[in-house]
């Protein structure tokens, strides 16, 4: 194998851990970067960017072990944990049937750069106007969220399965929209993470496993390495960032990257 083919799998890993959880879309990223680096074919990249997230789930895990340890520690006896581990299982529904249900048509007639390009600006737009409203919190912590609180989430996380919109940005500013908290708002984006991204990938690499090869493999276990590493960068980033700041900066990147982005296909400097 190839160094520099590794040195590729290394970008796509940091690329992907640094994006995953901030309200940019890590997948617009990923296809950008991937294309531009002539990395792997349509088909093994495809696999490659879904296994990677992994990496960054495992981050939240690490940086959220002692919650999720107790948490698991719990369930016999804890009312709260219960409530926990149920407010995660009700916001992971919509979207998981929604893409049961409706994935092939999105991949299909919105895994084009135009309909990307109009997530990545329409999605800075919606976080901007939903900076500027009102914010009334209700919720101040993800222990004080109701099951009707992590259901309204959940369908936030809808948009996410179009592609540039953003799974962190839906839930983040779909949490802020219902009456949550920064703080709450990002930390249940982190945690409604895991099943959702742990089951998208487990599902893809087994429809996919006859790509496994040793290449593909030692690929997979450089991107994981690396996603996992930057991705406890960014969130350690992100949640310092949010004790001081809002969302506003990563709005006006959404529309400067979704109008790059029309142009870079219109040049074809991106195939698709």
């Amino acid at each position: 194998m190839e160094f520099v083919l590794i040195i590729k799998a290394a970008i796509m890993g940091l690329v992907e851990g640094l994006t995953e959880f901030l309200p940019v879309s890590s997948t617009g990223h990923l296809i950008i970067t991937g294309d531009l680096l002539g990395f792997l074919d349509k088909d093994k990249r495809g696999v490659f960017e879904i296994f990677i997230q992994l990496g960054a789930i495992m981050a939240i895990c690490w940086e959220y072990r002692h919650k999720l340890t107790a948490v698991a520690g719990g369930l016999a006896e804890e009312p709260q944990a219960r409530r926990f581990v149920a407010n995660i299982l009700i916001a992971f529904v919509p979207a998981g049937a929604t893409a049961f249900l409706l994935g092939k048509l999105i991949k299909q007639y919105l895994f084009a750069p135009l309909p990307v390009a109009i997530a990545f600006v329409v999605g800075g737009l919606v976080i901007i106007w939903a900076e500027k409203r009102e914010h009334a919190i209700t919720v101040e912590d993800v222990d004080d969220m109701t099951w009707q609180d992590a259901l309204k989430v959940g369908f936030a996380q809808c948009f996410a399965l179009i592609p540039g919109t953003s799974r962190s940005g839906a839930t983040i500013i779909g949490g802020l929209l219902f009456g949550l908290s920064r703080k709450a708002a990002t930390e249940f984006s982190f945690f409604l993470a895991i099943p959702t991204l742990t089951s998208a990938a487990m599902y893809d690499l087994y429809k996919h496993r006859h790509f496994l090869d040793s290449e593909l493999t030692l690929l997979l276990a450089v991107g994981f390495v690396v996603s996992f590493l930057s991705a406890l960068v960014a969130v350690r980033g992100l949640l310092r960032y949010i004790s001081r700041h809002d969302f506003i900066i990563f709005a006006w990147y959404r529309i400067a990257f979704g109008l790059a982005l029309m142009a870079m296909a219109y040049y074809g400097v991106v195939s698709w």
